[in-house]
Formats: C-alpha cells, structure tokens, sequence
C-alpha cells in the first residue's frame, strides 16, 4: 500500500523539479528543495518500515511537525494534533531513539489519512 504512495510522492517531486530551469534556480528555491528532498527521505524511511528502531526522536518529532500537527510538551511527552486527525499522538524519547511501536503509529496516521501528499 505505501509503496503506491511513495511512487505518487516522488512523482510530485520530480514535476517540481522537472519545472524549475537549474541556470535560474534561486537560493530560496534551492533551500526549499533540500528541505523536501529531506522530508521526502524521512517520510520514504518511516513508510517503509524497515528502520522503526532505528530513528531519532528529534527525526520523527520533525516528521510530525513537518505534516502539520502542532506539538505541546508536558516533560517529556510531546504531544502532537491536528485537525481533522481524530487521533492524538503522544510521543516519548527512548534515550535519543523514538520508540519502535510511536513510529509504526505515525506511519499508520500517515497512511488512514494520506498524509503528505500536498507538497
């Protein structure tokens, strides 16, 4: 099922880039890029499943960040919502590891809600 998704992803990316004339590429469009070909590789890595125990915590509260939730920290819970998302995300550091089952979570909100897609 992601794997459509990221195709569709990296197809958007590619039209944006396919439009943009490298001899006249500004740096505000040059850093917007890099900013999503990060977030696109970030995103590609939590879909995929295959680093759950392997990402930061600082990775992933980005992550979130970057699809639009609005973050509250209460100690060491950060505390992530949106709306239209009936889900409330609670995410906890493990050392400066994100929790395996918090990624599998957000890569399933991800998923339900086709999170992503408008960049």
């Amino acid at each position: 099922m992601f794997r459509g998704y990221l195709e569709t992803l990296y197809l958007q990316k590619s039209d944006l880039l396919a439009n943009i004339q490298y001899s006249s590429i500004s740096a505000e469009i040059f850093i917007v890029l890099v900013k999503m070909s990060k977030f696109l590789k970030l995103l590609s890595k939590v879909l995929s499943g295959t680093a759950d125990s392997n990402l930061s915590f600082d990775e992933l509260c980005r992550l979130v960040s970057n699809l639009g939730f609005e973050e509250r920290i209460r100690g060491s819970h950060h505390i992530f919502s949106k709306e239209g998302i009936e889900e409330i995300v609670n995410l906890q550091p493990q050392g400066n590891k994100a929790k395996p089952y918090q990624v599998k979570q957000i890569r399933n909100i991800i998923l339900k809600y086709k999170l992503g897609n408008n960049l």
